[in-house]
């Protein structure tokens, strides 16, 4: 037997061999084998998900919303999303303001206008309509009349003695029959400010209360206190935020990527100036920037989308420069370098796109950050112009006595007279449509950039998953 029969290595292949060579699965493009991998995260797909319905409908909702963002109807100030609405019968209805002001309404929460003012009684705190034929009588010095028998009370059981049930009116009217003969001052002060009604309504003589609760289908997210739709406000508020957003990515994309790679694979004296560059532009504060800025321009959104272009790229700048500094002496750079390939097409098409990874994350966290930005921008006066909607000038509408409601909902605050007492019902309020929008918008991109740092933008990924890339 010869050598060549029993050497192994000169016998044909076997057919399993030759199958385990073949692709495990179609041949995909790079952008097509990013789609599959995108997909099959769920948190990431949702996450874009999110973010696209918001831009379009910051886009599109505008285009046919009956209400313009600037459009005032004093009629309707600071109605809320929920309306308790009174029944007069006939299929009439009337909702009553926070400043006392009837609406007519009709049963499911359309406004329908003003009712009919007959009479305003400034001394005796009432209002005087008239509603089919009829007298609706709103008496909003309930509370007035209170506090002062509380202060009367006040004045004579600052020794801790008890009150008596029987000489204070607002306290018979509570406790009815089942009446106790005394109650502690704090238990009247109690009752004072939080059982006993601000107003009451009278219909035909007769005392009415709300029959029910109904969603308002004229302001879905209410007004505000100039009667203006808070929804179309809020709305128009993603289109400032949106433009923002997409500058300062542009301007991260454009000037910090290019900029940090040329300091980066160029290196010693060009390096040096480039950077001294970014460390001048980075200690002066971007509210600097806007306060002078603001000074030659004038206030508004230009100002703060210039004052982001002046400073927003550093921090790509640093993170793109470090990459292209522990890039620029591998083999793949060499080896384009030895077969003459222009600096143009090294740092374009082998430096950057292995980059893209954090370039993404930061690109992502840039975004909202932007946002929030101009928000806090507009939030303390320096940001876009009124009549103009933006998240911050809404966030910045809440009221002085609750500064941390603008991060969860919040009820629906109505101001009556100077000296009343605020009264809350249960409906959204101004300012938590607008910061649960920021929030939402922060958390949903930088989620969507994280998750596909690695799924799309990682060479050494390519191709997990058994399918092949035409490249």
């Amino acid at each position: 037997m010869s050598m060549k029969e029993t050497d192994r290595r000169w016998l044909p292949a076997e057919r399993d061999a030759l199958a385990s060579e073949a692709s495990g699965g179609p041949s995909l493009t790079y952008w097509q084998d990013c789609w599959h991998r995108l997909c099959r995260n769920k948190t990431a797909l949702l996450s874009m998900v999110v973010v696209v319905i918001v831009v379009l409908s910051a886009i599109f909702v505008p285009m046919f919303w009956p209400y313009s963002y600037e459009e005032q109807d004093l009629r309707y100030a600071n109605i809320p999303p929920e309306l308790e609405i009174y029944d007069l019968g006939g299929n009439s209805f009337v909702y009553v303001t926070s400043d006392y002001k009837c609406i007519d309404t009709d049963g499911s929460g359309h406004l329908l206008g003003a009712s009919t003012l007959v009479k305003d009684d400034k001394a005796g705190r009432t209002y005087l309509y008239e509603i089919n034929g009829k007298d609706l009588l709103v008496d909003y010095g309930v509370y007035f009349r209170a506090k002062s028998e509380f202060i009367t009370q006040e004045a004579a059981h600052g020794d801790g003695s008890p009150v008596t049930v029987a000489e204070v009116e607002y306290l018979r009217e509570y406790y009815g029959e089942d009446a106790p003969e005394t109650v502690s001052l704090r238990e009247a002060e109690h009752i004072l400010e939080d059982k006993i009604d601000r107003f009451r309504v009278f219909y035909d003589g007769a005392q009415i209360t709300p029959a029910k609760t109904v969603l308002n289908k004229t302001y879905i997210w209410g007004t505000d206190s100039l009667g203006r739709d808070l929804f179309i406000r809020v709305v128009y508020g993603a289109r400032v935020s949106l433009l923002v957003g997409v500058v300062a990515a542009l301007v991260n994309l454009i000037v910090g990527v290019l900029y940090g790679g040329i300091a980066g694979y160029f290196g010693g004296a060009v390096d040096n100036i480039m950077m001294r560059i970014v460390d001048t532009i980075s200690s002066i504060p971007m509210m600097l920037y806007v306060i002078l800025i603001m000074v030659v321009l004038g206030s508004g959104l230009h100002s703060i989308i210039l004052a982001m272009g002046l400073t927003y790229w550093v921090g790509m700048f640093r993170i793109v420069r470090s990459q292209v500094l522990t890039m620029r002496e591998q083999e793949f750079v060499s080896a384009a370098v030895l077969l003459g390939v222009p600096t143009r097409k090294i740092l374009v098409r082998h430096l950057i796109p292995n980059a893209m990874g954090p370039i993404m994350v930061a690109l992502t966290m840039q975004i909202p950050s932007a946002m929030f930005t101009e928000a806090f921008l507009s939030f303390i006066g320096l940001g876009v112009s009124k009549p103009q909607a933006s998240w911050g000038a809404l966030a910045n509408a809440q009221p002085l006595h609750q500064p941390l409601s603008a991060l969860l909902p919040r009820p629906h605050h109505e101001y009556h007279h100077p000296g009343a007492q605020p009264v809350q019902r249960r409906t959204a309020g101004l300012s938590g449509p607008a910061a649960e929008k920021v929030s939402l918008r922060y958390v949903k991109t930088f989620t969507f950039g994280s998750k596909s740092k690695d799924l799309l933008f990682h060479p050494r990924r390519r191709g997990k998953g058994g399918a092949r890339h035409q490249l």
